[in-house]
């Protein structure tokens, strides 16, 4: 029956692993129908990049962060054939697909940040920020929450009554990314042309709807695993996780709906900013906790893509500061909300932990990323050259466009 037990838990945590990893070509596809079309080679490329780099950074360096574990024994001893002092793995490789399932998790942040920085970031100096972020900034902040390391958990616990509670990672991956992503956008400045000199915002429209849709209903499927499968054990799966992520999803598409008067880019944003929300409390919400929670997200970011773009004249390309990063702390401060069992939940969550979590996760990573990009912009410049960002990333990096045969056609 261990065996057995085992077995399955492998498989459950392998196959939400997989959803995660599909996520990716989610943010790529939403990054493509977002970006002019000089720009989506770029963004495939990017993502796809990134995500190879932080599997290395994590498994080198970040994991061993995070939890204490490093991989550098025996094959036997990582899939528990045999023990070893000081190392102890559970049978059946179970350990190695959780490293797989919360690699995807570190990914996501580099992933996040390549949405605001978008058609202006030099390729090579990205790389090096992702290996940092994910080797040793994420890694840090998720070793406080999840990994439970350097008393931080206890303290929470002890001076304010309650730990800080993350289920699925709407501060730990969405507003460390997205605050983290902030830092890098005010380090790269705007785009070449995006306001005229009395400050008034020129329209750069998204190159390709339908690619936006894509990689928003991909992200939300994949979101399904993200949230249900962050469990780790069938044993301890919920359907209610399920449902909440379905409510919250369903909130934000229809109050961002609303909100911008049926703009296709914002309502499929919307579902995500409800996503990004319910992370944190998907596990403890009632429902309709979690529907409020989705819609004060999708109406949040709404509100705040535009603010950045007309009042602020930040040029965040995807809006990921608003979706994740904002979102993403809301959903962190609302779990200690509508987790209360006064309005439905489950309880176990106290609001002034959430408040102070979510805060520290916010400074934390906004001074990460002032600190990391702020660093490369003066050593080895994180930012095309003007020439290049005009002609377009796709041919001043990777020497191709989307539609080369087009392009020939023209010449």
């Amino acid at each position: 029956m261990d065996a057995t037990k085992t077995g399955g838990d492998v498989l459950f945590i392998l196959m939400g692993a997989i959803m995660v990893l599909a996520m990716h070509s989610g943010f790529a596809f939403l990054e493509v129908g977002t970006v002019r079309k000089k720009n989506q080679v770029n963004a495939l490329v990017k993502i796809l990049t990134d995500f190879a780099v932080s599997t290395i950074a994590y498994f080198f360096v970040g994991y061993s962060i995070a939890y204490g574990v490093d991989f550098f024994v025996n094959a036997k001893v990582l899939t528990g054939e045999i023990a070893m002092p000081g190392h102890s793995f559970a049978p059946h490789g179970y350990d190695l697909v959780k490293f797989f399932f919360l690699a995807t998790f570190a990914a996501a942040v580099p992933a996040i940040v390549s949405g605001g920085i978008a058609e202006r970031a030099r390729f090579m100096p990205q790389v090096v920020a992702t290996a940092i972020l994910v080797g040793l900034v994420y890694p840090t902040f998720e070793a406080f929450v999840w990994g439970e390391r350097f008393g931080i958990q206890t303290w929470f616990a002890t001076s304010l009554g309650f730990k800080f509670h993350d289920f699925a990672g709407s501060v730990v991956v969405h507003a460390v990314g997205g605050w983290i992503a902030l830092g890098a956008v005010l380090m790269l400045g705007n785009r070449i042309g995006r306001y005229r000199r009395d400050g008034s915002l020129i329209a750069m429209p998204p190159s390709n709807i339908p690619f936006l849709a894509l990689g928003a209903w991909v992200l939300s499927v994949g979101w399904f695993g993200f949230n249900v499968m962050s469990a780790q054990t069938l044993d301890t799966a919920s359907g209610l996780v399920g449902l909440n992520s379905l409510m919250a999803m369903v909130g934000g598409i229809l109050s961002a709906l609303v909100v911008s008067r049926t703009d296709p880019g914002y309502v499929h944003n919307g579902a995500l900013a409800g996503l990004v929300a319910v992370c944190a409390g998907s596990d403890v919400m009632h429902p309709i906790g979690a529907l409020a929670t989705g819609a004060i997200a999708g109406a949040l970011f709404v509100w705040a893509f535009d603010r950045c773009q007309y009042d602020w004249k930040l040029d965040d390309v995807l809006g990921v500061w608003a979706l994740h990063g904002l979102c993403g702390a809301t959903g962190g401060i609302l779990c200690g909300v509508f987790g209360q069992t006064a309005l439905g939940g489950i309880g176990g969550v106290g609001l002034l932990s959430q408040v102070v979590g979510t805060l520290s996760g916010m400074v934390f990573a906004l001074t990460a990323g002032l600190l990391v990009y702020g660093g490369l912009k003066k050593t080895i410049g994180i930012r095309l050259e003007p020439e290049k960002e005009q002609r377009g990333a796709d041919l001043s990096i990777h020497r191709i466009t989307a539609y080369p045969e087009d392009d020939a056609s023209k010449h």
